[in-house]
């Protein structure tokens, strides 16, 4: 499947070409993780039916799982009521989304004033990226 011109022109992007996106699993739906795309990221993340995102530090595109095997399949795509965020619901393969290796890449919760580590490491990263 391809993606419209109308329905990437319909997008708010940035004036660098970007929007958020956010990652959620379809099943529990916890949010997994937050990125960017551009037109090109998100063309190829509807022909995949995989999430592919936009690394601004690396100013490269970037499949989900190229290097963990962790990659998301895109269930369902939404746009919100401005048009300047997508939701991406996934299905998490191998239950790992952060490159932390974590379930998730919100894994810090504000207790008392303080950062914690309130979500357990389900693989090392020495172990995912070898």
């Amino acid at each position: 499947m391809a993606i419209s011109t109308a329905a990437l022109d319909a997008i708010r992007w940035t004036d660098d070409g970007l929007v958020p996106v956010i990652a959620q699993e379809a099943e529990s739906g916890k949010v997994l993780m937050f990125a960017w795309m551009n037109r090109e990221a998100l063309a190829l993340t509807v022909e995949k039916n995989e999430a592919v995102y936009f690394s601004r530090s690396r100013q490269r595109l970037w499949h989900k799982g190229e290097q963990s095997g962790h990659v998301q399949k895109v269930l369902e795509i939404r746009l919100d009521c401005d048009g300047d965020v997508l939701l991406l619901e996934v299905e998490q393969l191998g239950g790992i989304a952060c490159h932390t290796g974590r379930h998730n890449c919100f894994f810090n919760r504000l207790d008392d004033g303080e950062w914690a580590v309130v979500e357990p490491v389900v693989k090392s990263p020495e172990e995912i990226y070898r």
